[in-house]
This record gives structure tokens, C-alpha cells and sequence, in this order.
């Protein structure tokens, strides 16, 4: 009723007193200042203090569509692919039921103690002050000991969630048109910061225990790349764990072409089985570049991880991130930290590996019974099971039936 009213008066004309529409409207004086909270957020009106609230000015409109053509001179060629990353951010439609997504159904995340971590942590006054560069120390010291082996807090670096520490390694490691070795098949999201950053893919097949290490070298080999990325733990798709002789293979391949590999453990705390340790804690030169993200385990927007070098590279990934982004929002750190130190924070993962079993062991039946037809991998842990279609199937057009058929 107010917004209709504003809308009829002229701009510049004094609205009621809040005690006239109180009484007017019979409503609460709350209610009354709400709405008239309200209606200035959206430009409607304007408070003046001590003279009370006026119609705001009306905007005008435009004379018609701009003319951006002229941006695509200017953009030149290069173009930045988000097609996959989106799609699998994108809520699904009604009736569907996304088997694509990256994090813990809304119904396993940690609300609610996600809540109460901000809340402590906001009421810290230094929750609001400018963090050390690195991250909040004991936050590093937590990621060290999680990470397990020699991995110091000094060799810890916190960082604004995994998409952005895979960014900030790739561009700190590796020179625009750089081949970069990746697992075949990979996570979607790595290869388009890749070609995002000019970068340029070399896929590397994985089987059952994860990449093969002699096709590792030959690529190596080939290519001259000095990187690959690589995601040894609860492989994203397959769901593959790097089998324990492969670990020794891998960084001794990644030695003899003086490479580096780039471990994104985004699943460790998403394991149904205890997974193995890191490939960091192998690593006795500091070749391996360790990428830990919490993300997974809690909810989409504590995006708040860990990237874990020594040596020059830890300094050039330092430098990379303070010139992109200067630091991660410190509240987001304190309460990451408060999380993760409380009492419940093993009880809910100890719960999350209760479920995925669950989930897991459930879909498994489900093909079973209605694809017995499908070859399906059993992971010990992650979000995805990897299912072979028959030869001469199509898994885009099989995707694309299957959207239309859950919205007929």
C-alpha cells in the first residue's frame, strides 16, 4: 500500500509520519519503520533525519539498447569457456535430481554449527582486522597437522576456497601457453582455469588405481610440461584412489622431468573408507603442491582452504594471490577455524561417511536392479560412482533424455 501510494504522489512529496501510518494502517511502528526500510532500499523513497521520508526521484529511462559491438574489437579473440563450471553450479529443475553436484546435500551440511562458528567469530574484534598474509596462524597449524608428515604451519598459505587456490597455483606455476599434464578424465572446472589462464591440457589416462605413470612419463616426455595436476584421493569423476605403488611412480616420473605435481585433495574428509596420506607427505623436495579444501565437507560458501609449498614456489604462490586478492575474509577464516576445533566437528564427519555409504551402497543397488547391464565402480569415498555406458552410447545425448524425460 505505501509503495502504491509513493508511486502516485509526485517525487520530492513528504510521505505521513510514521505515527499516521501506525495509526492509518493499524499496524505496529515496527512494521511501519520496515517498510519504509524497504521501500528505500529500492530507491522508492528517501529518508531525510529530522525532516522525515520523501518520494524519491524517478528515474529516466533510456533511450534505447547501448551499442557493445564495439567490445568485441576491443576483447580480441580470447575467450573464457564457463559453460561446464555453470552447469554444475545451476540448480536443477523442478522433478530432477541432479547426480553432478560438487557438495553435501543441503540436508548432511553443518548449518547450523556453521552458524554458531560465525556468530563466535564475529563477536571477536579482530574477526574484523586485516589478517597475516598467510592466514590466521592457528588455522595454518590446523591445516599442517591435518595434512600430516613434515608439513609445517610456515609451509601453509590460506586460500579463498579450492576453485581459486587451483587458479592462483596455475597462474603462479606455469607461463600463458604452458602445456599442463591432467588426468584423463578430469575435473571440469581445473581445465577451464586452464584455458582460462592460456594454459593448454595434455589429458593422461587414469584406470582403476589412477593415472598410469608410464603414459605420465611419455607425456612428460612429449610435451615438456612442468606440471601436472592431479586429484590422487577419491578421483573426480571416477572416484579412483592412486594405488600406493603408483604414489612412489608418479612423483619419481614428476622428478626425472623436473615437474611439479599439483594434489588437489578436495575429498579427503569425504572418504567412506580412510583414504591414504597425502602426496605431500612423500614429498621430500617440495614437488608436490598441496591444495586442501574444506568446502566439500561443510557448505558451498565456506569457501575457505589451504595451499601447501615450500621453497620459491611458496613464495611465488603468496605473491600470486596478495596481487589477485590480497587475503581471504579473515571472518570467513575464524569461523572455518572455530568449526573445525569444536567437539562436533568429528561427529559430523563421522556422520557424512555414515551417509555417503548409504547414498552410495543405495545407488549401487539401483543400478543393479534396473542397468544390470552397466559396469559401475564401487569408490571408497567421494561424491560420484563412474558408470561405463554400452559401446556406441552417447553420454551427452543420454543426459539430454534424461532431462527430458524427467520434465515430461
Amino acid at each position: 500500500m505505501l509503495r502504491a501510494e509513493a508511486r502516485r504522489l509526485r517525487p520530492g512529496t513528504r510521505l505521513p509520519s510514521s505515527r499516521v501510518l501506525v495509526a492509518r494502517h493499524k499496524v505496529s511502528p515496527v512494521t511501519v519503520a520496515r517498510a519504509l526500510g524497504l521501500l528505500a532500499a529500492e530507491g522508492v523513497v528517501v529518508t531525510r533525519p529530522g525532516s522525515g521520508t520523501f518520494v524519491a526521484e524517478r528515474p529516466t529511462k533510456a533511450p534505447g539498447p547501448a551499442d557493445h559491438g564495439w567490445q568485441a574489437v576491443a576483447l580480441g579473440d580470447r575467450s573464457i569457456e564457463a559453460g561446464g563450471v555453470a552447469w554444475l553450479l545451476e540448480p536443477p529443475r523442478e522433478g530432477v535430481v541432479p547426480l553432478s553436484g560438487g557438495y553435501l546435500h543441503p540436508v548432511l551440511q553443518p548449518a547450523r554449527a556453521i552458524a554458531a562458528a560465525a556468530a563466535r567469530a564475529a563477536r571477536r574484534p579482530a574477526a574484523w582486522e586485516t589478517p597475516p598474509l598467510g592466514g590466521v596462524p592457528e588455522l595454518r597449524a590446523w591445516f599442517a597437522r591435518t595434512v600430516g608428515g613434515d608439513v609445517a604451519p610456515a609451509d601453509v598459505l590460506i586460500t579463498s576456497g579450492g576453485q581459486q587456490s587451483i587458479t592462483t597455483v596455475l597462474r603462479a606455476l606455469l607461463p600463458p601457453g604452458a602445456p599442463l599434464l591432467v588426468e584423463s578424465p578430469t575435473y571440469v572446472g581445473a581445465t577451464a582455469v586452464a584455458r582460462a589462464s592460456g594454459l593448454h591440457p595434455v589429458p593422461v589416462p587414469v584406470d582403476a588405481d589412477g593415472v598410469r605413470p608410464d603414459l605420465l612419463a611419455e607425456a612428460f616426455a612429449m610435451t615438456g610440461a612442468r606440471a601436472l595436476y592431479c586429484q590422487p584421493t577419491f578421483h573426480n569423476p571416477t572416484g579412483a584412489v592412486l594405488a600406493a605403488e603408483r604414489r612412489a611412480q608418479v612423483l619419481a616420473v614428476a622428478r626425472a622431468a623436473g615437474a611439479f605435481v599439483i594434489e588437489d585433495d578436495f575429498a579427503r574428509h569425504l572418504g567412506i573408507q580412510p583414504g591414504p596420506p597425502p602426496l605431500a607427505t612423500q614429498d621430500a623436495d617440495g614437488r608436490v603442491v598441496h591444495i586442501a579444501s574444506l568446502t566439500k565437507a561443510t557448505a558451498p560458501s565456506l569457501r575457505v582452504s589451504a595451499v601447501i609449498a615450500r621453497g620459491p614456489v611458496a613464495e611465488r604462490i603468496r605473491a600470486t594471490q596478495l596481487v589477485e586478492g590480497f587475503f581471504p575474509a579473515r571472518p570467513l577464516q575464524e569461523t572455518l577455524l572455530e568449526l573445525v576445533s569444536s567437539p562436533g566437528w568429528p561427529r559430523h564427519l563421522r556422520a557424512v561417511r555414515t551417509a555417503l555409504k548409504a547414498r552410495r551402497d543405495a545407488l549401487l543397488a539401483a543400478l543393479g536392479r534396473e542397468l544390470p547391464e552397466l559396469q559401475v565402480n564401487r569408490p571408497s569415498g567421494g561424491f560420484h560412482l563412474w558408470a561405463r555406458l554400452p559401446d556406441g552410447t552417447s553420454d551427452v545425448e543420454l543426459a539430454d533424455a534424461a532431462l527430458q524425460g524427467a520434465c515430461w
